[in-house]
């Protein structure tokens, strides 16, 4: 395979990919904004813990200020940013990308639009991923779903690209397992429906998703839920299933929320350490939360719909955010009466 490929983002989830991709033989350029990060992997490379197998890989990183100096065309730009950021990454890196290329944005969120907004609907996939994993270390990575447990979805935005899905499938099935995904927005949605119940609500806590949950927790989660489907319903996105999940499997639980937080506790496991907002909390950064559960409380403003659960996530990461909590279990009672849930002891 002689594609071009850069992946714009390589924080963890995004050096995880670049080294897949890496050491299966593929022309791959890694860029970042992380400076000591691109210093590191530029002198040792990327180091990628697993729970029972470690990865080294050698890879070709620039900053991101070297993006100016780049003569060459890529056939795939991977943006594997916060989703916040995906505007201007995808502004930045447009003059870089092939007029038959693809810029696929592996991240949380509902951010296929924009890339299309940007780079226009022919050189947009749209892509939905289970993948997890940390970074604190520059060029240091602990990944929590090795390939066999990392899921892609993938899928075409409108007719220009159908049938050229394979192009990018062929790519990142060096990653993880590749699903082509018939409604792609509808599975993006799945997954933020699944992200709203669980980011904001494991790094408030500053814990961890396990099996058992403080009191609370899970009446929270499917309040919150709940909410997000009923906003998905209205935005015209279906039920699909996500992470491997088959129609059957989906359309057979009782529980739909609950069988999403299974299966990501089964993929991910034991032991995984901070999920990506508690990361943003310990790092002092602005998370994604504004464009998840905040999402979802604009777009059902629109429709009339009250979502007090997803607002009171938003409300207490802001708080987080701005320093005037810390994450704390404590912050999980504050959460609870925001949303008005006055039936259970959060204590």
């Amino acid at each position: 395979m002689d594609k071009k490929i850069a992946v714009l983002g390589t924080g963890a989830n995004g050096s995880c990919i670049a080294a897949d991709l890496t050491n299966a033989g593929l022309d791959v350029v890694l860029i970042d904004q992380w400076y000591e990060h691109v210093e590191a992997m530029r002198l040792d490379g990327l180091h990628i813990t697993m729970r029972q197998s470690e990865i080294h890989s050698k890879v070709r990183a620039f900053h991101l200020s070297d993006v100016a100096t780049m003569r060459e065309k890529f056939d795939l730009v991977l943006l594997v940013t916060k989703s916040y950021d995906t505007r201007w990454h995808a502004e930045l890196i447009k003059p870089y990308l092939k007029d038959d290329g693809f810029l696929v944005g592996a991240q949380n969120a509902m951010t296929a639009q924009v890339i299309a907004d940007v780079v226009g609907p022919s050189r947009t996939l749209g892509c939905a991923v289970e993948l997890s994993s940390y970074c604190f270390t520059p060029g240091e990575i602990k990944r929590n779903t090795a390939p066999d447990r990392t899921w892609f979805g993938l899928g075409s935005l409108g007719p220009s690209t159908m049938g050229r899905e394979e192009e990018v499938a062929s790519v990142l099935r060096s990653a993880g397992k590749v699903e082509l995904v018939n409604d792609i927005l509808s599975a993006k949605y799945m997954k933020l429906v699944l992200n709203t119940m669980t980011l904001a609500t494991m790094a408030m806590t500053g814990g961890e998703l396990t099996d058992v949950q403080p009191k609370g927790m899970t009446e929270l989660m499917m309040m919150v839920g709940t909410e997000s489907l009923a906003v998905g319903k209205k935005l015209g996105h279906g039920v699909v299933p996500i992470f491997g999940l088959t129609q059957a499997e989906v359309e057979g639980s009782n529980n739909l929320l609950m069988k999403l937080i299974e299966k990501i506790n089964h993929d991910i496991g034991p032991g995984r350490g901070p999920n990506t907002t508690l990361q943003d909390h310990r790092k002092g950064r602005l998370s994604e939360i504004d464009m998840i559960n905040g999402y979802v409380v604009e777009e059902g403003r629109k429709f009339g719909i009250e979502t007090p659960g997803n607002q009171a996530l938003v409300e207490v990461t802001r708080r987080i955010h701005a320093g005037e909590l810390e994450p704390n279990p404590s912050n999980l009672a504050i959460a609870i009466e925001l949303a008005g849930i006055r039936t259970v002891d959060a204590g």
